[in-house]
Order: C-alpha cells, then structure tokens, then sequence
C-alpha cells in the first residue's frame, strides 16, 4: 500500500481528484468530552450559559466555521463547496457530553476530515467557554463513526 499524498520522490503532493466522479458523499465523526459533574451540574434544559454566551450554541457554530475551513488547516485537503453541517450536542451522563458531526457534499472527494475537524472544534470550544468554571475537562476520543460514498461505506461499531 502506497500514501496517496507523497509522489514518487517521496515528496508530499496534494492529490489530483480531476478524473473522479461526483457522488454524495457523508462523513460522521463523534467527540466525547469529560466535563465532570460541576460543569454538567450547570447545565438548565440542555444548555449553560457563561459570561462568553450559550456553550453548546456558540461550540456548533464554531465548528461549522471549522468544517468550512478545514482546507486552511489541513494541507492535503480540498476546498470544498460544502453542502451541509448537522452538529448535535447532549449530555450523556453526570460527566460527560457527546458531540456527532455529520456532514454532507455532492464532490470528488470525501468529507471525513471536515466532519474529524467540525467535531473536534466543537470540543475545543467546550473547553473553551467552560474553563472558567473548571480546568479538569478532557476530550475523551475523537473519532469517524460512518462515511458513505466515494470508493467505500463504513461505519465503526460503537
């Protein structure tokens, strides 16, 4: 097996998708964050507001931004004309939430990093507008759990 993205001077290359098809393509990743029971303990009807706003609604915006930006931030990735974004945040426990980003692009090429990106900035942003109530949050996994189109399906057994 050869890496799509070093050419045959071992040098890195961003890859030629001209000659592929157009196909739906989705990608769903899923982050899991240890908040611990003094931030959850703060949260009314699903939401916590701080002095820098509503965590959950400001942490999706933030990683709508980052999936539409993936490409500045990931070398090898294409500017894509995304689609669309689906991110959902609930609580799954005393301690911790659960963040899934799906999304979606009619293109040559898969969104698996944006949906890896969209969730992970998410989190960071979490993080972000908790810290203040508590520095002992960690970001569990981040991980793909489906991707569909392109040259293959998957989807990862929780």
């Amino acid at each position: 097996m050869s890496f799509s993205h070093i050419n045959k001077k071992n040098q890195p290359k961003m890859v030629n998708v001209g000659d592929k098809k157009i196909t739906k393509r989705k990608a769903t990743a899923r982050a899991i964050m240890f908040l611990g029971t003094e931030i959850i303990s703060h949260f009314e009807n699903d939401e916590l507001t701080t002095k820098k706003g509503p965590v959950f609604q400001t942490a999706i915006i933030a990683g709508i931004q980052a999936v539409k930006k993936t490409s500045d931030l990931i070398p090898m990735c294409h500017p894509l004309m995304i689609q669309g974004v689906d991110i959902d945040i609930k609580i799954i426990n005393k301690e911790e939430i659960e963040i899934i980003c799906s999304v979606e692009i009619e293109g040559k090429t898969g969104v698996e990093m944006e949906a890896l990106t969209g969730a992970s900035i998410t989190a960071l942003t979490v993080y972000d507008m908790c810290k203040s109530i508590s520095q002992e949050m960690i970001i569990k996994e981040v991980k793909l759990i489906e991707k569909t189109g392109g040259k293959s399906d998957i989807k990862i057994d929780e």
